[in-house]
């Protein structure tokens, strides 16, 4: 059996939070007068690299986009909208990851963020109640398939590389955390926690 890791590193977006039928954006056309498919072209396409790296603002770059297409729509209206449709807890994952802190396992959130949708997560959502630190791509400046990453929240934590479980849900994200020394298992909510942790690697 693995050995039970001293922090688990567990990732937002398709592990603690699951995706909604058809996506965050599937009813947006009709609740607020924007497709999804001109969101994608114009905003994420182009721009969600850098917001996501803390190149860019969220506002700054989505703001412009809404007043061409959506002139209608402000930028904190839709962000709002966004992050209540994309909210969806896992229930049965929260319920476990508690057991094992209580049993004292540290628990982060390593996360593809930008600022404003990791303060909803952390405070709103209420993660901050449940994990011990959030580390997300636009604070630290790289994504988890980039060395850097793992290397910024080792030296934020003390923690080593073989003190740690990445739960993740993209197997390029849980091959880089590997790269780094890490274990990891990628998550697809076919186990429980604890067998996925028996299976980490």
């Amino acid at each position: 059996m693995a050995p039970t890791p001293r922090a688990l590193m567990v990732d937002v977006d398709g592990v603690i939070l699951t995706p909604r039928p058809g996506g965050w954006a599937v009813d947006m056309e009709r609740d607020l007068g924007i497709a999804s498919e001109a969101l994608q072209a114009h905003f994420f396409k182009p721009h969600w690299n850098d917001v996501v790296l803390g190149r860019a603002g969220l506002h700054e770059r989505l703001a412009p986009v809404l007043a061409q297409h959506a002139p209608h729509l402000t930028s904190h209206r839709l962000a709002a909208y966004w992050f209540e449709k994309d909210a969806l807890q896992n229930a049965a994952l929260l319920a476990e990851l508690a057991e094992l802190r209580r049993a004292g396992v540290a628990l982060h959130l390593a996360t593809i963020q930008e600022p404003e949708r990791a303060a909803y997560l952390w405070n709103t959502l209420g993660f901050r109640h449940r994990f011990d630190a959030l580390h997300y791509s636009a604070d630290i400046g790289a994504r988890k398939i980039d060395a850097a990453f793992y290397a910024a929240v080792e030296a934020r934590t003390g923690l080593s590389g073989a003190d740690v479980v990445l739960i993740d849900d993209t197997p390029a994200n849980v091959e880089a955390a590997r790269a780094a020394g890490w274990r990891g298992v990628v998550w697809d909510g076919t186990l429980t926690l604890s067998e996925a942790l028996a299976v980490a690697r």
